[in-house]
């Protein structure tokens, strides 16, 4: 049932465009949620299942890289690279970006990644599978 184009008058692109869109920003250190966009762009289009769940994880994962990005360029202080949580960061490497979808602490790791100038390509490939898997079960309850 089109119910989200029926009241919205929102196209599927469009939908797509505003999905890609919010699922970026939501990654950033900007709040919001994309995960009930693509709940509700599903109801509204499951034809567009894979559509919609590789541009929410593409969006999703270059706003981490950005974060990622930002933590890259700030300077190196002595007094923050002892901090505990930096420290974990350090010791679990890329794979600690699995979670960078997690509320809060997501943003955190993907800067803390940046600034401790982990290579940014296992970053990037960590961070699209964890987000990936989140956006997946996201779908996935869309489409029953």
């Amino acid at each position: 049932m089109d119910w989200l184009n029926i009241s919205l008058g929102i196209s599927a692109e469009a939908g797509l465009a505003g999905l890609f869109a919010a699922s970026f920003l939501a990654a950033t250190l900007l709040p919001g949620g994309s995960e009930a966009l693509l709940f509700a762009f599903l109801r509204a289009y499951p034809d567009q299942f894979w559509v919609a769940l590789l541009l929410a994880t593409l969006g999703n994962t270059l706003g981490g890289m950005t974060s990622w990005a930002c933590g890259r360029w700030l300077p190196k202080w002595q007094g923050m690279a002892a901090l505990p949580q930096l420290e974990r960061v350090r010791r679990w490497g890329a794979p600690v970006l699995l979670l960078s979808w997690v509320p809060l602490i997501g943003d955190a790791l993907c800067v803390a990644a940046g600034w401790l100038r982990l290579y940014w390509l296992p970053c990037a490939l960590f961070m699209a599978l964890g987000k990936f898997a989140r956006y997946w079960l996201v779908a996935h309850g869309a489409s029953l």
